[in-house]
């Protein structure tokens, strides 16, 4: 067995942290930031992060000269203790140092196994190449042939910090949007099923170039200038051009304007950061739906990664606004296969 398989036998993930734990593991580092504190002495704060989630640290009495020794988007190896703060967990370090990419098994910060992607890739595919809609099909086929395109689906996290927060999360997200719509759409018959697969493959593909991820997670000048709902539409536009000219006939405006229109509507308020607010059948869809999706996810998350172990509740969430009931099931550790447990 190599060192990277015992390290990652052994290691202890974001997820599996409770308070008053000592931790000596290694981490992706993101977020770092060099902060006075009411004295004026400086602190460290950054996020880390493995494949099961992320955790915001801090170092008191840091220094700049630890601060450049490493990057967002590197590994380091911290050293310091848990706690509760505000109902979520955080480390205090007292020590951190990069840690060379070599030295790492990138198998416990990837979400997703290369595996698991080829299998949405595939049944992302089937998905598209299965509607009857024939415009919307050669106009799927422009994205999926764009070998650019494609790869930053498979990486692109779905967002910085809140649903599907991870390389691979937008493309999760996409797909399983998409696998919703095919159960909705059979029980509104008025529904364009077409229509509201390609709006949610599209929804989010601004932000393929709305977020940078190549070293941690951030926003792009784009992305901070313009934003991902506008984004996509330009993307739309170029890629129509193209179904078009493949296919020698145009899209009908009709269908462009409304595939526009959902693009620019789906986060459903304008409190939300909608321009529009939702006026087809699909933008109403795509809105609820989406944020179905977000929202379970985000939930899932909270539930899974709640340091309560013992408790019926999770802690309280200030994103969510509430606190999740676990109930029985979830409040303690599952058996072990040991056949005399059951």
């Amino acid at each position: 067995m190599s060192s990277k398989e015992r390290n990652l036998m052994s290691r202890r993930f974001v997820s599996q942290l409770g308070p008053q734990e000592s931790v000596d593991q290694i981490f992706l580092v993101s977020d770092k930031q060099l902060r006075p504190n009411r004295n004026g002495n400086l602190y460290l704060q950054v996020e880390l992060s493995d494949r099961t989630g992320s955790v915001g640290a801090r170092m008191w009495n840091a220094s700049e000269k630890l601060y450049n020794t490493f990057e967002n988007g590197d590994y380091a190896r911290v050293e310091g203790s848990t706690q509760l703060f505000q109902g979520a967990i955080q480390l205090i370090l007292t020590r951190l140092s990069r840690i060379a990419p070599d030295e790492v098994n990138e198998d416990e910060f990837q979400p997703l196994t290369s595996v698991e992607v080829d299998r949405l890739v595939l049944r992302l595919g089937e998905m598209l190449r299965g509607m009857e809609n024939l415009s919307l099909r050669n106009l799927a086929e422009c994205f999926l042939l764009d070998e650019t395109f494609m790869a930053k689906l498979t990486r692109a996290p779905a967002g910085v910090k809140n649903h599907h927060a991870y390389l691979g999360g937008l493309l999760e997200h996409t797909v399983q949007l998409m696998e919703i719509v095919l159960r909705i759409a059979p029980c509104y018959p008025e529904l364009d099923r077409d229509l509201l697969l390609t709006g949610a493959f599209l929804h989010d593909a601004g932000k393929l170039d709305e977020l940078s991820y190549d070293r941690g997670f951030a926003y792009s000048d784009e992305g901070q200038l313009v934003g991902h709902l506008v984004m996509a539409v330009g993307l739309l536009d170029a890629k129509v051009a193209e179904a078009e000219r493949l296919a020698g006939e145009p899209i009908a405006a009709e269908t462009v304007l409304r595939l526009k229109h959902m693009l620019v509507s789906h986060h459903g308020e304008y409190e939300f950061g909608s321009p529009k607010l939702p006026m087809t059948l699909e933008a109403v869809a795509l809105a609820f739906l989406d944020n179905l999706d977000a929202k379970m996810a985000s939930f899932s998350q909270q539930l899974r990664d709640d340091p309560n172990v013992d408790s019926h509740w999770t802690a309280y969430n200030s994103n969510l606004r509430r606190k999740l009931f676990k109930g029985e099931t979830n409040c303690h550790e599952p058996l072990s296969e040991n056949p005399e447990n059951h």
